[in-house]
C-alpha cells in the first residue's frame, strides 16, 4: 500500500487515548481485553488447523467458516496487541504509517468479514432451498471465487480511506481518542475540509451494512418460507437448527457495529467511555465468540474435535 508525497502533511506520530474517562482502570479493563485475545487467537487457529486436516470438513460451509476465522485472526492481531500495550505500558504512540496501516488493515477485514457472512447465508440458502442441485452450484471453484471476490472487494472499497487520509492537513489536535486508528475517528482531527472522506466513508457504510444486510435478510426470509413447507417438524427443526450458529454469528457482527456507526455518525462529537468501549466490542466480540458459537452448535465439528481428543487419550505415554 503506498501513499501519495500529500503524506508530508501527516505528523509522524499519532497518540492514542484508551479510554477517555477510565485511564485509571485501564489494567483492570485488559483483563477481559487479554482474555477475548487469547479466545479469540485459540479458538480460531484451532478451527482452521481442524478443517485443514479433516477431509470430512472440506465442504462449501467449513470452507467459509475457515474464510469467516482467518478474518477474525486478522482483526484481533492487528488491534489487541497495541490496545493491550495501551492499558498495561501507557504506550499511546503510534507512528502516522502505522496508524494508517492498521485503518486499513480494520477496514479491509471488516468489509471482508461482512462479505463471508453473505457469502455463508448463500450456502445455507442453496442447502435449504435448492438441496439437490446443492454440490453442483456450489463447487469448490465456486466457493474459491467467492472468497477471491469477497477479499478483492474488501480491499478496494477500503483502500481509500489512508489515501485519502493522507490528503488531510493536521495542524492542531494529534491525539485520537479511541484505542485503534479508526477512519472517521483521525479525520476528524483534520483541520481543513473533510467532506469528501466523510461522504466516501458513509457511502461505504451504507453499501456494505443496507446492501449485505438486505441480501443476508432476502436468504433467511427465503430459508424460512421453505422450511414452514417441511411436512414434519423433525424436519423443521433439523433444517432450522442447521442456522443457528449463523444466525448467532450474524448478532454479534452487525449489532456492536450498526451501534458503533450511529454512534460515530449522530452521537456527540467528543468521545466518551461508552462510544469507545462499543467500537472496541465491535472488533472484539465476533472473532472471540465466532468459534465457541460453531463449536457448539456444529456437529461435524464437534464430532472432529472429540475424535482427535479421544484418539489423544488412548494414545500410549
Amino acid at each position: 500500500m503506498t501513499f501519495s508525497n500529500n503524506s508530508l502533511l501527516l505528523p509522524h506520530t499519532f497518540f492514542l487515548t484508551g479510554i477517555p474517562g477510565l485511564t485509571a482502570a485501564h489494567v483492570w479493563i485488559s483483563l477481559p481485553f487479554c482474555f477475548m485475545f487469547v479466545l479469540s487467537l485459540t479458538g480460531n487457529a484451532v478451527l482452521l488447523s481442524l478443517i485443514w486436516k479433516e477431509h470430512r470438513l472440506h465442504q462449501p460451509m467449513f470452507l467459509f467458516l475457515a474464510m469467516l476465522s482467518f478474518v477474525d485472526l486478522v482483526l484481533s492481531l492487528s488491534t489487541l496487541p497495541k490496545m493491550l500495550a495501551i492499558f498495561w505500558f501507557g504506550a499511546t504512540a503510534i507512528s502516522s504509517y502505522a496508524c494508517l496501516s492498521q485503518m486499513f488493515l480494520i477496514h479491509a477485514f471488516s468489509a471482508m468479514e461482512s462479505g463471508v457472512l453473505v457469502a455463508m447465508a448463500l450456502d445455507r440458502f442453496v442447502a435449504i432451498c435448492n438441496p439437490l442441485h446443492y454440490a453442483t452450484i456450489l463447487t469448490l471453484e465456486v466457493v474459491a471465487k467467492i472468497g477471491g471476490l469477497v477479499a478483492l472487494r474488501g480491499v478496494g472499497l477500503t483502500i481509500f480511506f489512508p489515501s485519502l487520509a493522507c490528503r488531510l492537513s493536521f495542524c492542531a489536535s494529534h491525539t485520537i481518542a479511541y484505542t485503534y486508528c479508526e477512519h472517521m475517528s483521525v479525520v476528524k482531527l483534520a483541520c481543513g475540509a473533510t467532506t469528501v472522506d466523510s461522504l466516501y466513508a458513509f457511502a461505504v457504510a451504507i453499501f456494505l451494512g443496507v446492501g449485505d444486510v438486505a441480501f443476508i435478510a432476502y436468504s433467511y426470509g427465503q430459508i424460512v418460507k421453505t422450511v414452514m413447507r417441511f411436512p414434519s417438524p423433525e424436519a423443521r427443526g433439523k433444517a432450522g437448527s442447521t442456522c443457528t450458529a449463523h444466525v448467532c454469528v450474524i448478532l454479534f457482527f452487525y449489532g456492536p457495529g450498526f451501534l458503533s456507526v450511529v454512534m460515530q455518525r449522530f452521537g456527540p462529537s467528543t468521545a466518551s467511555a461508552a462510544k469507545v468501549i462499543l467500537a472496541n466490542l465491535y472488533l472484539l466480540f465476533p472473532p472471540a465468540l465466532d468459534p465457541i458459537v460453531y463449536g457448539i452448535k456444529t456437529k461435524q465439528i464437534r464430532e472432529c474435535l472429540l475424535t482427535i481428543i479421544g484418539s489423544k487419550k488412548i494414545e500410549p505415554s
